[in-house]
């Protein structure tokens, strides 16, 4: 009975029908191909995908399972991944798995944690005693998140250009279609601002294309407007943003901030992003090539 009741308390805490619905799907995807060697090069590309995609299939609904914080990032590749499927491999398990990950994933993004209940008011000012035999249960669970949660302490801020500050009022960034090469989330560091330091979340690539690009400045009097029909932007790109808003894939929308950054296990090198809508306080890149470039003043546009 208290096995069960941990149990139950530990399934209430993460988003463990999604995590179930991934592991399933990836293992239909990885029963499917798996017969007698001859018959697996008899199924070619197909075969040898559906056990990759299988496998990171399962390997999300663990995440899930055991990393709920990452839901997010998980549930959006687990969708992604199961689309993929139905292409690369028997039409994603005869359909089975692949809806059985679009299912999961979807469902793993949408999962929220139950709102903590508030503590009881002590009757008197002295504080509660700790429980005998050791550290108090809340310690126990904080620390493990702690310790999993280590890749998302903010990073030194020395990485910043030391010379370089950055406004009061980050300018906003809109692109119709954003396409980084060697994308990698850095983490969560420091620029300084003429009204203290600000925190921004980092990204990393080795090139990236955008369309349709479009900056305003807010830091005021007027607005200064810079308009590209096409940006490149390669060597070492670094992205400094406050809050960053888009379409993963052109399929599901998300906001980030450096409050709400998770902690990807891998960034998949086909990743683009649609309908962009950002706030950028730096951008550092090697080279920059504008086609359609248009500089000046604008007004205010509903903002």
């Amino acid at each position: 009975m208290r096995l069960a009741r941990a149990l139950r308390g530990w399934r209430r805490t993460r988003p463990f029908w999604a995590g179930a619905l991934l592991i399933l799907g990836g293992a239909e995807l990885l029963v499917v191909p798996l017969a007698p060697w001859t018959v697996l090069v008899g199924l070619g590309l197909g075969g040898i995908a559906a056990l990759g995609i299988g496998a990171a299939l399962a390997a999300a609904g663990l995440f899930l399972w055991f990393l709920p914080h990452t839901r997010h990032y998980v549930g959006i590749h687990a969708v992604i991944l199961a689309v993929v499927s139905f292409a690369a491999t028997n039409l994603g398990g005869f359909l089975l798995g692949a809806l059985l990950g679009i299912a999961g994933g979807a469902m793993g993004f949408a999962w929220t944690p139950a709102p903590a209940p508030e503590p009881p008011q002590p009757h008197s000012p002295e504080p509660a005693p700790l429980r005998p035999g050791g550290p108090p249960r809340s310690l126990a669970a904080v620390l493990p998140v702690v310790l999993l949660a280590g890749p998302t302490v903010p990073q030194r801020a020395d990485r910043v250009p030391a010379a370089v500050t950055a406004p009061r009022t980050p300018p906003t960034v809109t692109t119709t279609r954003f396409a980084p090469r060697g994308l990698t989330l850095a983490g969560v560091e420091e620029v300084r601002t003429d009204d203290g330091p600000r925190r921004v979340m980092v990204l990393r690539m080795r090139a990236a294309s955008l369309s349709d690009y479009r900056l305003r400045t807010h830091d005021g009097g007027a607005e200064f407007a810079l308009d590209v029909a096409e940006l490149h932007l390669s060597g070492d790109v670094t992205l400094y943003l406050t809050r960053f808003s888009g379409c993963v894939q052109g399929l599901v929308c998300t906001t980030f901030t450096p409050d709400t950054l998770p902690v990807p296990p891998v960034v998949p090198p086909f990743v683009f992003l649609t309908d962009v809508d950002a706030e950028q306080a730096l951008v550092t890149s090697g080279t920059i090539v504008a086609d359609g470039l248009r500089i000046g003043t604008a007004p205010v546009e509903g903002r």
